[in-house]
This record gives structure tokens, sequence and C-alpha cells, in this order.
């Protein structure tokens, strides 16, 4: 059986040949570590993207480069893969590797600074929704696992729903770091959030989105090959 997998993103209604690109060479990252597996990519926002990719691969198994399982992951992202059959892997922000590896962004990150865990704040950063409780509760699993690693607190704030970004980020202090809870550099990591942490007086770092740690692909290639061997072969045929 030939091993194919396609990762699909949301990406970027406003310049949606960028963030193509950016998956692409995620994609092209995971292949590395899956030997002998095509990988593909695709993204929602660029028309006919998704459709041309399982026109390509095949059969792919599908892995949503998400931060929530919403709308997007459980009614666009099949409708538009065409194929009710095809395996669709929980989205990476659901998956317990994510959050521990929030955990090992944040920690590194203050502790490269020279403070100390127990003495540091986290301020979260998620997109949120006024209309699914998804995002929310995605997040709040994320923070739940980082309020057990010792920081003085972990805060969470959203761009599209309270509590505010701005709002949980103002008054963090002088050792605060911000994490974005976002699969890529794209929308409102380059616009919401650095307005957000500005209009709050937020004085500590901002770290790269959680998505674009170099750990992710290794992440992402161990659940398509976990996934790809619990599946059972294809019918021979007589």
């Amino acid at each position: 059986m030939e091993k194919t997998a396609l990762i699909v993103a949301h990406g970027q209604p406003s310049d949606p040949g960028q963030a193509e690109a950016d998956l692409a060479r995620l994609a092209d990252g995971v292949a590395l570590h899956l030997p002998g597996w095509r990988v593909g990519s695709a993204t929602l926002a660029a028309p006919g993207a998704v459709e041309a990719a399982v026109a390509r691969l095949g059969a792919p198994v599908v892995f949503p480069f998400f931060m929530a399982d919403g709308w997007f992951t459980q009614q666009e992202l099949p409708r538009r893969l065409g194929n009710p059959a095809l395996t669709i892997l929980p989205p990476f922000g659901r998956m317990a590797a994510a959050a521990t590896l929030a955990g090992q962004a944040a920690r590194t990150a203050v502790i490269g600074r020279g403070w100390t865990v127990d003495d540091a704040v986290v301020v979260l950063a998620a997109h949120g929704s006024g209309r699914s409780r998804a995002p929310a509760e995605a997040a709040r699993a994320v923070q739940t696992a980082l309020a057990g690693l010792g920081f003085s607190e972990v805060r969470l704030g959203f761009i599209e729903e309270a509590p505010s970004l701005q709002e949980v980020a103002a008054g963090a202090g002088e050792r605060a770091v911000c994490l974005p809870l976002f699969v890529a550099r794209w929308g409102h990591v380059v616009t919401d959030i650095p307005a957000a942490l500005a209009a709050a007086g937020f004085r500590g770092p901002c770290l790269a989105p959680l998505g674009t740690r170099p750990e992710v692909a290794g992440i992402i290639a161990g659940a398509l090959n976990d996934k790809l061997g619990e599946m059972p072969p294809p019918p021979t045929r007589a």
C-alpha cells in the first residue's frame, strides 16, 4: 500500500499563495521523517487546492493543521475533500503533544532569560470564536496543561471572544512571555496579537506561534505513522 498523507490548514484568505508556500515547507519537513511516503499540503483558503491535492495523492491520510476541532475540521474540510472514506486525524491543537510542546516552549523562553519558572507569567494568545466553544476548549486544555508546570500564572486571552488578549496581558509584569496558540505566522499573529499586547502595555517577548516550532514536523509525522499502522490493509483482489 502506497503511503500518502495530506496536511491541510485554513490558510490566509488575504494572501493564499504565501500560506500555501509555508505549508508546503512544513510538508517537506514531515516527509523527511517518513521515508517512502508522499506528503502533500493544501489550504482551504486557496481555491481548488484541497481538491487538486486529493486528486494527486489518491486516498491520503489527512492531518488537519488546526488548533481546534470545530466547523472547519468537522464540516468544511470533509466537504472539500469530497471523499467520506478518507481518514482524517484529530487536529494538531487537540494532540497531547501540542500541549507538551507549548509547555516546553514557554519554559525554555523563561529559563533562557534567566528567570525562574515560579516567578514567570505565561500569557497564551488564542483565536476563540463567537459561534463555537471548540476553539476556547482546545485553548483551555493547553492552559490546564501549563498550569501544572509551576509557572506563577498561566493566563489565556482571545482575539474573538472574552476575555480579550489585551485584558489578560495587562499587568502581567516584567517577567512574562506571550505564546500564540496558532499554527503559523499569518493574519492574527502579525496584526491583532501585537496590537493587543501593545495596547496592554505588555513588556515581555511574544514567542513564535506554536505551530512554527521545529518539533512540529516530527510530531505530525509520528501521528501519521501511528495512524497508518492502525489501519487495515486494503482488500486483495482475486
